[in-house]
């Protein structure tokens, strides 16, 4: 498949081989998040968004596995790195017993320097595990031990952290999620900002309950005494909420998170598992804000699971972290640290901020029926409809047009383009998104 000339091409989809797929995959598997049946055919020919389907369909992938594949389908400078490595078994090493030193190429020690290298400043120190849960279950277990006592977490309305039972418990997104689950004790949640443009003024979302400035999470501090900051073992937010709905929140929200944090001397954790990796057009979410994290949960663009911070947070205690894989996965390892040097080399921040904006001034600038907002941030970008149910009819259509996207939120449709993508690519995704929209 040429790059240059690959062109989206459906003929029915999903069509019978992929229905037939995804048949006998449900005869045996347990029911889960669900979106259409998109089978993927490894042998066939893929590169960048492009991919084909196991009817031959061709299609453009903005959803990046849910941004788990940020240099999507083949990319050239990750593979080649890759062939030099021969399979070995075992792949996944037990503990922090057992080490490997795989020549020139990277494993999880290499990747663990490429993180602290691009982490914030002061964050030297990582542990590595299998998913984006593991990550914030290990994020909030290193705060509760920094903060001798502490019992309370606080989070945010619309947040979404995983699926583990500690995690959950931090979800405030959908019902479903945590319906009947029980849950941690001491988990309290404060209003999300809904407004990117808003001040303590224009405040639609509560978190900023009149002109005064005082945010409910400096009233549920302070000001009506409701929580003794000294109890607090941490805040935790998304930088861009991912599954709440792509909402991206305004600098006066931030900075008044960063305010309390820092006065109240609370660890804030940042959920980097959708907005790191450069997908915003920097390293992590969290640097298009005023928000300092103390501790990232990183996942699915890495590869594997990892919470990164400063080392004084973690526990000096042997055995108050640990895990069976917690020595590292040595080919996700390898892929991560690889994906580090693809995402720095070829500059593709830069080109997820710059395309990020082109795909989303170019949706905002005619919208389709049903649209009442654009948003984005770098290449995560949002569109979002007056009702769930057009939103649903748009992303069933644009699969058939050739473009596959993700739900998120109430009514919100979001596109994840590859960290390379092209102007060409974004082009056709506009076209399709327009076919499906029958523009």
């Amino acid at each position: 498949m040429d790059r240059d000339t690959a062109e989206p091409v459906v003929d029915s989809f999903p069509g019978p081989r992929a229905r037939d797929r995804a048949s006998r995959h449900a005869a045996v598997a347990a029911p889960s998040t669900h979106v259409y049946e998109f089978v993927w055919d490894p042998t066939a020919d893929a590169i960048g968004p492009y991919c084909t389907d196991v009817d031959g369909n061709v299609l453009l992938d903005f959803t990046s596995h849910v941004a788990a594949a940020p240099l999507g389908y083949n990319n050239p400078h990750l593979l080649d790195r890759l062939d030099e490595f021969d399979l070995v078994d075992p792949l996944k090493f037990a503990g922090q017993d057992f080490y490997a030193d795989l020549g020139d190429l990277p494993g999880p020690t290499e990747l663990m320097e490429r993180l602290t290298d691009i982490a914030p400043t002061g964050h030297d120190t990582v542990f590595l595990s299998n998913t984006g849960a593991e990550a914030v279950e290990n994020a909030i277990k290193i705060c509760y031990d920094a903060r001798e006592g502490a019992e309370y977490g606080i989070t945010f309305e619309g947040a979404f952290h995983g699926r583990t039972l500690g995690a959950l418990s931090l979800n405030r997104s959908k019902a479903v999620h945590r319906r009947a689950f029980p849950e941690m004790s001491g988990v309290s949640s404060v209003p999300f900002c809904e407004d990117r443009a808003c001040d303590p003024s224009t405040c639609s979302c509560g978190f900023f309950p009149d002109e005064s400035g005082g945010s409910w999470l400096r009233r549920r501090l302070g000001l009506d005494g409701s929580i003794d900051p000294e109890s607090v073992a941490y805040v935790i937010l998304e930088p861009v909420q991912g599954e709440g709905g792509y909402r991206i929140p305004s600098e006066a929200f931030m900075e008044e998170v960063a305010a309390v944090c820092r006065e109240f001397e609370i660890p804030l954790i940042a959920d980097e598992i959708q907005s790191g990796m450069g997908r915003t057009g920097e390293w992590w979410g969290a640097d298009n804000f005023a928000i300092e994290p103390d501790v990232l949960a990183v996942a699915k663009g890495l590869r594997v699971g990892a919470t990164v911070g400063r080392g004084e947070l973690f526990p000096d205690e042997a055995g108050r972290l640990s895990s069976t894989w917690g020595g590292g996965d040595l080919l996700s390892s390898m892929v991560g640290a690889l994906t580090i040097d693809v995402i720095g080399s070829q500059n593709l921040r830069r080109n997820a901020k710059e395309r990020g904006n082109e795909l989303a001034a170019s949706l905002d600038a005619d919208p389709v029926d049903g649209c009442v907002d654009v948003r984005n941030l770098g290449s995560l970008v949002a569109v979002e409809f007056e009702t769930k149910a057009r939103r649903d009819e748009m992303v069933a259509a644009c699969a058939s047009a050739g473009l596959l996207t993700l739900p998120c939120g109430r009514k919100t449709l979001r596109l994840l383009p590859p960290l390379d993508v092209r102007e060409r690519e974004i082009a056709q995704a506009v076209a399709c998104f327009e076919d499906a929209a029958g523009v």
